[in-house]
């Protein structure tokens, strides 16, 4: 429980960063601004034939007697937009870090840089990371997808898949969203996806109590805008839990030095 307060701690903490440093919101929300247009424009069209992929889809029901056809096709319509806001939450924030990369890199740098201590580097050039965070998003989108399948299929349980599948959805969503989010601090720091997801499983209300609020509030698209630059300053501190890097140093050893037992030697 106390990791599940600590990760909405670092949320708001990472706000009241961007807070303090105007220049790196403001910019922070370009990349996201960009997404956000196309992003829109495909939700909407999307929604617009909820009805008709649901009637496409549940061929079987179309003789069925009223109200049972419109309850069975109005619960699946809700779970249809759930994974549909499912995707777009997810990949919203994956296209986005891909869009900002260089700046949101830079961002977590300068997080790391007010915190003291070292400031990690991978020591691999703009493009390998660039084409390290685009291979990253296709897996991304693999697995989302795979999980999107899952549930859909799931909701057709009735009882079952239109109250706790949703709900099981939305935690899958706050995980991959704090998976996202901490991929920036992480890669700086040699970390790469396979060693990231078994440092998030091994705190999972951590990146829950981070996750979960999140998700609520980039429900609201513009919200999403302004809360990024936050988002990804709240995530390096994270991280810096994750590797342990907030914990006094042994007597004797630099912080250099506990960065590097805390990535293991990466």
């Amino acid at each position: 429980m106390r990791d599940l307060v600590s990760g909405f701690g670092y949320l708001m903490k990472g706000q009241r960063w961007v807070a303090r440093h105007g220049r790196w919101w403001g910019f922070g929300m370009i990349p996201a601004l960009i997404t956000l247009v196309g992003y829109a424009a495909a939700l909407v069209a999307l929604f617009l034939w909820t009805d008709d992929v649901i009637a496409w889809a549940t061929p079987f029901a179309d003789d069925w007697s009223s109200p049972w056809l419109g309850i069975f096709r109005g619960a699946l319509s809700i779970l249809f937009a759930a994974i549909c806001l499912f995707l777009a939450i997810i990949t919203f924030t994956a296209v986005t870090l891909l869009v900002g990369q260089p700046f949101y890199e830079s961002l977590s740098e300068e997080v790391d840089r007010s915190e003291g201590g070292a400031v990690p580097e991978s020591g691999m050039s703009v493009w390998a990371e660039v084409w390290i965070g685009l291979r990253e998003a296709i897996v991304l989108l693999i697995r989302v997808t795979l999980w999107s399948v899952l549930f859909f299929a799931l909701g057709f349980i009735p009882g079952v898949g239109q109250t706790v599948i949703p709900a099981l959805a939305f935690c899958v969503t706050a995980f991959f969203l704090t998976e996202e989010l901490t991929s920036i601090a992480l890669l700086r720091r040699g970390i790469l996806l396979t060693e990231r997801r078994r440092m998030l499983r091994s705190r999972r209300l951590l990146s829950l109590g981070f996750g979960v609020p999140l998700s609520v509030l980039f429900l609201l698209p513009l919200v999403a805008v302004f809360l990024m630059p936050g988002a990804v300053a709240g995530a390096t501190l994270l991280v810096r839990d994750l590797t342990g890097e907030d914990e006094p140093a042994p007597q004797g050893e630099t912080a250099a030095g506990a960065l590097n037992g805390a990535n293991g030697g990466s």
